[in-house]
């Protein structure tokens, strides 16, 4: 981790199972000075029953949930290039996970960071598989209680393994009046850990809270157009919004000063004038 806040442009299944697309998007993270892109992978037989997958779902890559998570899902010849890109253009990559056999499946590419997405904060298999790595985890909170929180900070601290607990609030797009942001400082002091922010805001001022009460790193959902199909489409910014938003991040990193009761250059001149 730097000492700046740490900034993970969200591609998640974004790319719509399109490698040109998972480019422009990790184009738009370095052009936007991000630390690192994401995406995430599933076993479909491992997350979904099915019973599920064979359930009607209208997509465009057939007529079935099964047709239509397949379409999204990137396998081996896709990550490699990902992997090859990422290290081309200079950014870290990582993704999120939804079962041990997915975790496992990234070893391959030896990568600095994980990620345990909200929905499978409470699959005690994949945290411990995650774990195991000792890799810096990010772990987001969404929808969870404090319980389950509890039993999965116990899984990373049985481990040894560094993690980050990112505070987050599972609604797509999220209202700023949903954020409660306070509960950061809270989840830094119940847990003696750092905290990050993973936001599905509209618009960014629930992020610049965030980084005002302390969080270490920022996550947002990317896209190239928000009109495009997928439902993390709506939540999510397009390249220039994204550009506009690390600015912002950093302007809010150097309004939060150093705490100290301190003159700068600029005041230091304005009061030798006012007080003489």
């Amino acid at each position: 981790m730097t000492g700046k806040v740490f900034v993970s442009a969200e591609i998640g299944i974004n790319h719509n199972g399109d490698l040109n697309i998972a480019k422009r998007l990790i184009d738009a993270a370095v052009l936007a000075d991000c630390d690192a892109v994401k995406f995430q992978k599933r076993t479909l037989d491992k997350v979904y029953t099915q019973e599920f997958l064979d359930s009607p779902r209208e997509s465009p890559w057939g007529q079935t949930q099964r047709a239509q998570k397949e379409g999204l899902e990137f396998g081996i010849p896709e990550y490699d290039e990902i992997d090859h890109y990422c290290r081309e253009q200079g950014i870290a990559w990582f993704a999120s996970c939804w079962d041990p056999d997915s975790q496992k499946f990234l070893r391959r590419y030896n990568l600095r960071y994980n990620k345990i997405a909200s929905p499978v904060l409470t699959n005690i298999p994949l945290l411990e598989a995650c774990a195991e790595e000792k890799r810096y985890t990010f772990i987001a909170t969404g929808m969870s209680t404090w319980e389950e929180i509890d039993t999965a900070v116990a899984v990373f601290r049985k481990h040894d393994c560094p993690f980050e607990l990112l505070h987050c609030i599972s609604t797509y797009p999220m209202l700023p009046e949903e954020a409660n942001l306070l509960l950061i400082p809270e989840l830094r002091k119940r847990y003696d850990c750092p905290v990050g922010y993973s936001s599905h805001e509209i618009g960014n001022v629930a992020t610049l809270g965030a980084v005002a009460l302390g969080a270490i790193s920022v996550e947002r959902h990317i896209t190239l157009d928000r009109a495009m199909y997928g439902s993390d489409q709506p939540a999510s910014v397009e390249p220039e919004e994204l550009i506009r938003f690390v600015k912002e991040i950093r302007a809010m990193e150097a309004a939060l000063g150093t705490g100290r009761r301190e003159f700068t250059p600029r005041e230091a001149a304005v009061r030798k004038k006012m007080r003489g």
